[in-house]
């Protein structure tokens, strides 16, 4: 989008774009819809899901920020990752467990690592087992699913989980900051050090102190980064996915991501 516009190319015409791999801001489905005038939607799914599990309606009623409905046939539940044959309440962040035809059955020749993606379904139910995704979402009052964050990404704090997507969407959307990775590193006193890594906007210099005020307004107090690194660019995947935890591997390391 930032290039179309520094080269003055209108991307009017564009009535439907379709994203997934990771969660979208709001500010960018707005920033792209303003620019095209047509939808941005979100999709989701994995390897094992052939690869779709939901997507969102094309049109004004779907939610931006959320990743939409089951698709049909798709059955879904919000889970205790701990316990992922207890349900979690509704509204409440818990792990999503699918079933479905487009599920896969199996890992080919793994099977101790098939056995630990399934959850087993309850007595009479002959529907089948549920695979366990590895997400964390929130599903609202209209179906709608949000991710929350990866399991094995949540940062553990004084006792507390802080999804890292979540405090990056506060980071990001402060004036200075221009990208954001947020990520655990190890603490001697209270597990793990929630630690931000972000890239300025031009001309800016960092002010650690302005920035975690600034998170102070949106988020609880534990889920305020302890420290704030500012780098030239973040890591990232060959389809622009930023990599935590290459982020946490060069921090540990001492290095700049």
């Amino acid at each position: 989008m930032s290039a179309a516009k520094e080269t003055g190319v209108s991307l009017k015409g564009i009535e439907i774009s379709i994203s997934g791999a990771m969660p979208l801001s709001a500010s960018v489905v707005d920033s792209w819809e303003t620019q095209t005038g047509g939808y941005l939607v979100e999709g989701y799914g994995l390897s094992e899901t052939s690869p779709v599990l939901m997507a969102n309606p094309v049109g004004p009623s779907r939610p931006a920020g959320t990743v939409g409905l089951p698709l049909p046939n798709t059955e879904v539940r919000v889970v205790d990752p701990e316990r992922p044959t207890v349900d979690r309440s509704p509204g409440d962040d818990g792990e999503l467990i699918v079933r479905g035809p487009q599920v896969f059955s199996g890992y080919w020749k793994k099977p101790d690592e098939t056995a630990a993606v399934f959850v087993p379904a309850a007595d009479g139910d002959d529907a089948g087992p549920w695979f366990r995704t590895g997400d964390i979402v929130r599903i609202d009052a209209d179906g709608f699913v949000s991710i929350v964050d990866r399991i094995k990404e949540l940062i553990i704090t004084g006792g507390f989980n802080v999804a890292p997507s979540e405090v990056e969407d506060a980071l990001r959307a402060h004036p200075d900051v221009v990208e954001v990775a947020v990520v655990g590193v190890p603490s001697a006193h209270s597990g793990e050090d929630v630690v931000a890594a972000v890239v300025l906007a031009p001309g800016k210099e960092l002010n650690e102190k302005a920035i975690r005020d600034y998170a102070r307004t949106c988020l609880a107090a534990y889920k305020v980064p302890r420290r704030i690194v500012a780098v030239e660019e973040l890591p990232k995947s060959l389809i622009g996915k930023v990599l935590r935890r290459e982020v946490r591997d060069r921090l540990l390391a001492g290095d700049r991501p």
